[in-house]
Formats: C-alpha cells, structure tokens, sequence
C-alpha cells in the first residue's frame, strides 16, 4: 500500500533549512487507501491511484483520501517553487517595462534586491528593527539636492540659486541625444511612414509656427534628439493627411503615452520642449496640458537666459531665446483666448524682442514670431484691464485704455502688414496672416463693449462710446468671415494653421449669430446680411472639412455651426408664424428656445475649450437639405 518516500526536493530541503530544522518527519509511507476502505479495513483499489476506488464505485459510496502531512508538505513546496518562478518572470517583465519607461529606480530595485530562494537567517530580536529600516530607505528618495556657493557671483542673486539641483543629465540647452525608442523603433509606424509624415509636417505645417523645427531637417535628426518631437510630429503630419490619416489614433496614442510619462521628468530638454509645443499648437484636447508642461521646463531649465547671450551674439543664446518667444506666443494662445491668465509674462524679454531681430542670426520666420509676441503682449494687457467677468458692463472710465489698445492694435497692423514676402512652402499666408491676427485681435477687444448688457433692449441702450466700439467688433467679425467666403488661397490654409484660428472663426460665427438674433435693437446693424454671411461661411467651412481628419478641431466646428445655424433659421420662422399657431408650441418652448439661451450666455473667454457646450447637439430638422442653406458661393 506503501513505498518508500524518495529524497525531498530542493524546495522541501530549503524551506526547512529557512526555519532551522533539517530532520526528516517522521513519516515514511503515503495513505493511499481511501476512508471507508480503512475503516472496513479492507483493500482499496484504485486504478491509477485515482479515486473513486473498485469498492466506493460499486456500493456507490463517497470515496476521498485523508491526506497526509507528508503530501501536504511536498505540495505546499511545490506551490511555493512555482510561485518563485512567477515572480521571477515578473520581476523580468517588471525591468522590461522599466527600460522601455526610462525608470532608473525600478531597474536597479531589483539589482539592489533580489528574491532569495531561501530566507536570511535573521535574529529574532532584530526583525522588526530590521523591516522598519528598510521600510523606511525604500520610501524615502534619495536626497537630490545641494547648496552652491558661486564664486564668481555677489550678494544680489536670484535667493534660490544657492539651492540647486542634483541632474543625472544636463538639460539646460545642451540638448543630448535622446535615450528613449521611438515610434520607428517600437514598430508603431515603419520608417517609410513615418518619412511620409515628417515631409507633411516640415514642408508645410511646420512653416506655419515660423519653423519650430529650426536646424532640425531631417527625421533622422529628429529621432536622435528627442522620442517626444518625433511623436508629435508624425502625430501631427498624420492629422493633415489623407492618405495616412488613418496612423493618426496609433501616433497620438503614443504620443499622449510619452507626454504622461514625462510630466514629472527632470531631463527633458528644448527638442523635448518643442514637441510639447508642437502639440499644442494642434491637438486640441492635449494643448493646455502641453503647454503648461512646455512652460515649467522652459522656466526649468532657464530658456528665458537666453536672451542676454542672444543680444550679445551668441548663436547658443539665440536658439534658446527663440524657443521661449514660441512658447510665449503658443501659452497665450490658450490661455488669454481661453480666460486663463498667461503663465508667461516676463516683461524684458518681450521688450527685447526688436533688439533680438538686429542680431546677425535673425531670420524672417523670427519676424513673424516677434511679430506675435508683439500683438499678444497687447491683448495681454487687454486681458489684465478688463479680467473675465462677462456678467459685469465695463466701466465707462476703462473707454479710453479701450480706445488705446484699439490704436495699439491698428499701429501693429500698419507695422507688419507690408513686411513678410511670400513663402514657398506656405504661400502669401506670411502677409495674409497678419490681416487675420489683426482682425481675430480687434474682435477679441471690442467684444468687451458687450458685457453685462441686457438682450433685445431699444436702441440706444449702450453709450454712444461704447456702441462704437461694438460696431467695430462687428465689423471685424464680418471681415474674417469675408475672408473665408472670398479668399481661395485663405481657406486652403485652414487645413493646417493651428486651433487658434480654429477657435477665433468659430467666435466670429456665434458673436454676429448673437448681435444678429438677440442684440439687433442695440446696435444698427443688417441682421439679415449677418445672417447671409454666416450661411456662406458655415457652407465654405463645410466644403474645407469634407476631406479633413474626423478628429480635426475645425471638422467639428463646421458641423455645430450647421446646427446652429439650422436652428437659427427654425427660430426665425417660428416666430413669423401667426399667434395663434406660436401658441400651440410655447408647451415645450421651454426646451426648444435653450438655444437662443446658450447663445446669449456663450463667451469664447470660458466655452471654446468644449465644443458641445456651443449648443451643437441639436437634431437637423425634419425635411431639411443642405442645399436649402447653402447656396452656391461664387469662386
């Protein structure tokens, strides 16, 4: 019924020697009979020792086996040395991800601390000692900072500069080759794909953003400095492409992976920094997380310095200097437009940024840039006069500053507009972007002659003051929707330039559907030629998107904006009809009029970011054809 038990296995022998007692138990024969066999005392056949047995089987009796502690030994081992090799091919898949991640600390964890197969032999007064101490090494970080003494500096320092930082690696514009695979290397895009979408972004795109890329020619040279510039510039090129459009989830995912991974990093550098850009510049569920983070590491790693070197010649100095007006322009963009305040607003380098474009390493793309750096400092200090409060009119006393900007504003037109030649790769949009900066500025001030008053008053409600400024806001709506009705070459650009100009369109379109439909006893103003307008822009913008990427920002707004537009129309019928028939629908007026509620409270300052709060969820009408609000636009 027995046999001799063999030798245990190694498991067996190491987990005795772990608790100090290498004796053998006792025990030298397996119970093989099951239970109601050893209490008849009778034979127990099992085939193949498996219950149930010939006996329990035929009686149709219950047939289980007691086990013993020998059996419960050597499968308590066995459990355990499977278990240790689990965990050991964890901890291999663990340091895997650790390298694929860039996490230092988890890939030396386990060199500092690998699983013993057998455990230490330890004094028992000393265990608990023991763990405390090490619970407390492996949850305090290592200390990563010193005090500096320069020698060469005096007293009146930055205070905080006596406490630095210790960096495993430099990043204050050094720019180091990067250490991290990249899309390419990941096999997420081969190398001909993502070839293709490097020459869509830095043959066109990039020249639009005044050439972010810089030195920067080739995809090689690209991926040897930066995994995260790579990502968003193939993510990015594939938004504007049609035939690879559909690499778009797959880049962006990657993308937003890198950019997570990295937020809390300390070696990010200015190639790193120029993908955070890039993709804010485009991505438009990404931009202000991006451009929060490309502000922290620019201020990080002292980019805005730059400027002293670059006034002084340095080439070093300039390209730091020039990345920073970037994220400048790029941080206003979303936040002023956005009722956020900008996070930077250092004072001398915006002063300085006509002495920058006399040094001898001056381009006219740093033109352009300066040229925005200009306008947004402008609009910033519109932002800093006038606050978010939409609720609250302005103060009579703020019409002069109102006017100044608004003179500012009109001298920054005159001083660029004839400045910027034609480029090869974008066209006449160097010049023609300046109109459209002017106009997307204008109306972004005189918007403020809206505030806090009431709709559908009689005319002459506003300040003769302030219905001046109104008018002009108006004016300049009309005029960037002008644009996009009439200019070809214009509205070719809009499948590229960034969300900015996006935004800034929609605006128009529902600030003239606001003073159309809820302020026209305010102003004088020809409701029915806005409303045409805006039926001619709302057709040419569906005619531009067509074709684009679903995920593009300017796709959306093209289908809210039909909506919304659809809704107007329905509106305005509605209350053409006869009184009686008007009554028999005011029961759910209630849901149907939230529209015209939505507009009158919608200010791009606070509800752009979201493009359903614009009231674009609203069903087409029964019976409604494209054709009846599109009338054919004269090209």
């Amino acid at each position: 019924m027995g046999d001799s038990l063999p030798s245990p296995p190694a498991a067996v022998r190491a987990m005795r020697d772990s608790f100090g007692d290498r004796k053998l138990p006792d025990i030298s024969r397996k119970i093989t009979a099951c239970v109601a066999c050893r209490k008849q005392k009778v034979k127990c056949n099992m085939r193949d020792g498996q219950a149930p047995c010939s006996r329990c089987k035929k009686r149709g009796l219950s047939c289980t086996v007691n086990r013993s502690l020998q059996m419960l030994l050597e499968d308590d081992a066995a459990w355990k040395e499977t278990m240790t090799q689990k965990v050991q091919r964890l901890e291999e898949s663990m340091e895997q991800v650790a390298a694929r991640l860039e996490l230092p600390a988890l890939q030396s964890q386990r060199r500092a601390h690998p699983v013993p197969m057998t455990s230490p032999s330890v004094p028992l007064g000393t265990i608990d000692d023991t763990r405390t101490a090490s619970s407390s090494s492996s949850q305090q970080p290592p200390q990563r900072w010193q005090i500096v003494l320069d020698p060469q500096g005096g007293p009146a320092s930055i205070p905080a500069s006596c406490v630095s930082e210790i960096r495993t690696t430099a990043t204050s514009g050094n720019m180091p080759a990067s250490q991290y695979s990249d899309l390419i290397t990941m096999g997420v895009l081969s190398l001909q794909q993502a070839l293709s979408l490097f020459d869509i972004y830095h043959l066109r795109l990039d020249h639009f953003l005044y050439k972010v890329l810089g030195d920067l020619t080739s995809l090689d040279s690209i991926r040897k400095r930066s995994s995260l510039l790579t990502a968003a510039v193939c993510t990015v090129g594939a938004l504007h492409s049609q035939s690879l459009g559909h690499l778009y989830d797959i880049c962006y995912r990657e993308y937003k992976n890198l950019v997570t991974t990295n937020t809390f990093s300390t070696t990010l550098n200015v190639d790193d920094i120029r993908g955070l850009c890039i993709g804010a510049f485009w991505l438009h569920e990404l931009s202000w997380a991006l451009i929060g983070t490309a502000v922290r590491v620019s201020s990080d790693i002292k980019l805005h310095h730059g400027i002293y070197r670059a006034l002084n010649g340095d080439r070093e100095g300039y390209l730091q200097a020039r990345l920073y007006y970037l994220v400048y322009v790029c941080d206003h963009h979303f936040s002023i437009a956005y009722g956020r305040p900008p996070m930077s607003r250092e004072k001398f380098i915006v002063d300085s940024a006509s002495p920058f474009l006399e040094t001898e390493h001056a381009t006219e793309d740093d033109a352009r840039l300066v040229s925005q750096v200009k306008e947004w400092s402008i609009l910033g200090q519109v932002f800093d006069t006038c606050g978010v409060d939409v609720e609250t009119p302005v103060p009579l006393g703020y019409l002069l500053q109102l006017r100044r900007y608004s003179i500012e504003l009109d001298i920054w037109y005159a001083d660029w507009n004839e400045t910027f030649m034609p480029n090869r790769n974008v066209g006449n949009y160097p010049q023609k972007g300046v109109g459209m900066h002017w106009n997307f500025a204008k109306l972004y001030l005189c918007s403020h002659a809206f505030r806090g008053v009431p709709a559908a008053q009689e005319r002459g409600h506003l300040a003769p003051e302030l219905e001046e400024i109104a008018n002009t806001g108006v004016l300049s709506a009309m005029s960037i929707l002008n644009v996009i009705i009439s200019d070809d070459e214009m509205r070719s650009y809009l499948h590229g330039l960034p969300l900015y100009f996006d935004t800034m369109i929609a605006f128009a379109v529902v600030f003239l559907l606001k003073v159309a439909t809820k302020y026209g006893n305010t102003i004088r103003i020809d409701t029915d030629k806005i409303i045409l307008l805006v039926n001619q822009t709302v057709a040419a913008l569906n005619e531009i998107t067509q074709y684009m990427h679903p995920q593009h920002l300017l796709v959306a707004i093209a289908e809210g904006l039909q909506k919304l537009l659809w809704k107007c129309q329905e509106q305005a019928h509605i209350t053409q009809q006869p009184v009686q028939q008007h009554a028999t629908t005011f029961e759910h007026s209630s849901t149907d009029i939230a529209w015209m509620e939505n507009i009158a409270n919608f200010d791009f300052l606070t509800n752009v970011p979201n493009v359903n709060d614009w009231a674009f969820h609203y069903p087409i009408p029964n019976g409604a054809h494209t054709d009846q609000f599109h009338p054919m636009i004269p090209h």
